[in-house]
This record gives C-alpha cells, structure tokens and sequence, in this order.
C-alpha cells in the first residue's frame, strides 16, 4: 500500500510556490518539501486544513492511494 502525496501537483496548478504556502500555513520550508516528497510518517489535521485552505482543494485532493501490485508466484 502506498499513500501518494500531491501537494507539488497542487502548487503548480495553482501557480504558487512552496516558499508562500509554508509561511501561510507556520512550517518551515525543509518540512514542507519533507511533506511534499512524502517522506513523513502523518500529518497534523490543523496543517491539513491550513493546506486546504490556502489550496481550495480537499483532504482527497492532496493525498492518493495506490494499492501495491500483487505478487506474483515463482514456481
């Protein structure tokens, strides 16, 4: 199973940048690009709605679930 972040989606869509969305929503800029590479275990729901807000967009529109290919027998 694999959690997909699309934050940098988001941003290019919408024509802003990381340094902007950080400030507006009190983290800082290394934390946000740990965010948006998907290299954190969870998220605050506070910095969720922050993100939301700043964005227009839904929880769903910034997180992607991927189920992991099914394995395949060697015999």
């Amino acid at each position: 199973m694999t959690i997909l972040v699309r934050l940098d989606v988001l941003l290019a869509e919408r024509k802003l940048k990381s340094r902007g969305l950080a400030q507006y929503i009190g983290v800082t800029e290394p934390n946000l690009s740990l965010l948006k590479s998907g290299k954190v275990k969870g998220i605050r729901f506070d910095t969720l709605e922050k993100i939301c807000e700043a964005l227009q967009c839904q929880p769903g529109d910034l997180l992607e679930y991927r189920a992991d290919p099914p394995e395949e027998d060697q015999a």
